[in-house]
């Protein structure tokens, strides 16, 4: 087999319980061989502000930069809060793209799986991040579209998937996106 594609696995939730950090483990251990998948944290990483590039950027920032720049590729799995995407995740985006002209997200290719206790999966979180990422020039993968309903139920004590035809739907979204991935990556 080729070398594998490294894969930042970017989670909107930054509660330690949260279903979509569930939801990202287990895509990752669904993922096919040609995809290394690497969870990159978010949750310390202070608000964007241009005034503290320069001299003092935050450590925060240069790790996550640097730590995003070195991937092939980027899945983004997010719950919904009012109907877009978490603060701490738009500040990932905010931080990634700049100083202006320097974005690490340049040409990455992307999937987008949201998940919610509700009925819709996070649909309007899936979709304004892909707002963003067309801006960013991330091109997403369009099809298989994951939102992923109802998730509070989705997973057994050991976290594991525990619905078949979920856990059998999941595997194709990462199939999918592996070839994606070996398309649209930068060599």
């Amino acid at each position: 087999m080729d070398q594998a594609f490294s894969v930042a696995v970017l989670v909107g939730s930054l509660r330690k319980g949260s279903f979509n950090l569930k939801l990202a483990k287990a895509l990752v251990a669904l993922a096919p061989d040609n995809l290394a998948c690497e969870f990159v944290q978010i949750g310390d990483l202070p608000l964007y502000d241009p005034d503290l590039e320069g001299d003092a950027v935050p450590s925060s920032w240069t790790r996550f930069r640097e730590s995003i720049a070195k991937t092939s590729a980027v899945l983004f799995v997010t719950p919904e809060y009012n109907r877009s995407i978490p603060g701490g995740l738009k500040n990932a985006l905010d931080v990634g793209s700049r100083p202006m002209g320097k974005s690490v997200w340049d040409g990455k290719p992307a999937a987008v799986a949201t998940g919610s206790p509700g009925g819709i999966g996070g649909f309007g979180a899936n979709h304004i991040l892909r707002q963003s990422l067309v801006f960013l020039n991330v091109p997403a993968m369009q099809q298989p579209e994951a939102y992923i309903g109802g998730i509070a139920d989705l997973f057994d004590a050991d976290g594991n998937i525990a619905k078949p035809d979920t856990k059998t739907f999941l595997s194709k979204f990462m199939t999918a996106f592996g070839a994606w991935v070996a398309l649209h990556a930068k060599q």
